[in-house]
């Protein structure tokens, strides 16, 4: 043992810094989950503020907002996974139709690129391409439509985020379903082809079901994240004025607990929410080794 430590600790030494910054940022906070049980008061602390039990879920499952907030969010992350889902194969099949090599890394590049950008840029531009002003506004007024409230209309502001959302990290599934995609064996294409199969008969029936398990295996690990609908693209984007139909768990949690400095309620509503995501993950994890043979222990 300590002959073999003798050559690992510096691999040892790499991991510690993260394990620290782990301890630090994931389990320390852990602490403050006791607030969500209390009538916390920042001036008496965790220790002097007194209990109240379970009054403040019982309030928060109380309050429409926070039950519209869960309503919202699933939508929101339900059809981000299937309209991603559709995008990053469907664009997939047509980069493996490309036989130019040089073509197909330039497309790929494209479509990756959105997915390194933050959301706080990301959020800028399509604030500017969206407004009434704007060059998508412009575009539809020239081909004589009036213009769309992307951005404050109450009905169009989810699909909006949806949409944009999808735009911008398709790319990254792209990349996923196209190595599965060249890792099939090339002997079912060439039986296809002596069978008489054209490029389209191909794709139907050898391409698309060869990538059924890898497409059931990422739609079921993103079930575990459906509680996060996009945080950072939803509180750059969203007003007031669409609170209603764009408020998501997350948002919900940073008015109420940061700026409403209601510390216990807001601590209540992430316990909440971690607790369901919890239970999601370990859920899709089951269904993703009994469907897809993917295990992670």
């Amino acid at each position: 043992m300590i002959k073999r430590l003798r050559y690992e600790w510096p691999y040892h030494a790499l991991l510690l810094p993260g394990v620290i910054l782990t301890f630090i940022f994931s389990y320390l906070p852990i602490y403050g989950i006791i607030m969500a049980f209390q009538d916390y008061n920042p001036g008496l602390g965790f220790i002097g503020s007194p209990w109240v039990g379970l009054d403040n879920f019982k309030l928060i499952f109380s309050t429409p907002q926070f039950l519209r907030s869960i309503y919202n969010t699933f939508y929101i992350s339900l059809f981000k996974i299937v309209l991603q889902t559709l995008a990053s194969v469907s664009f997939a099949l047509m980069l493996n139709e490309i036989r130019l090599t040089s073509a197909k890394r330039i497309y790929q590049t494209i479509v990756y690129i959105p997915n390194f950008i933050s959301w706080v840029i990301m959020a800028g531009i399509l604030l500017n391409l969206l407004a009434t002003d704007g060059m998508i506004n412009a575009l539809i007024k020239a081909m004589g439509g009036r213009p769309i409230q992307f951005i404050s209309n109450r009905s169009i502001f989810p699909w909006t985020i949806i949409i944009t959302d999808v735009w911008k990290t398709f790319g990254f599934g792209t990349v996923v379903y196209l190595a599965s995609i060249t890792s099939i064996d090339p002997e079912l294409y060439e039986a296809a082809v002596i069978d008489g199969a054209g490029r389209w008969k191909q794709t139907r029936y050898v391409t698309i079901p060869m990538l059924y398990p890898i497409i059931i295996l990422m739609v079921v690990l993103s079930l575990g994240n459906v509680l996060n609908a996009g945080f950072d693209q939803v509180f750059n984007l969203y007003s007031p004025a669409v609170f209603p139909t764009g408020d998501i768990i997350d948002t919900f949690v940073y008015r109420l607990g940061l700026q409403n400095g209601k510390y216990a309620i807001g601590t209540a509503v992430g316990l909440f929410k971690s607790v369901i995501s919890c239970t999601l993950i370990s859920l899709s994890l089951y269904i993703a080794y009994r469907f897809a043979n993917y295990r992670v222990f």
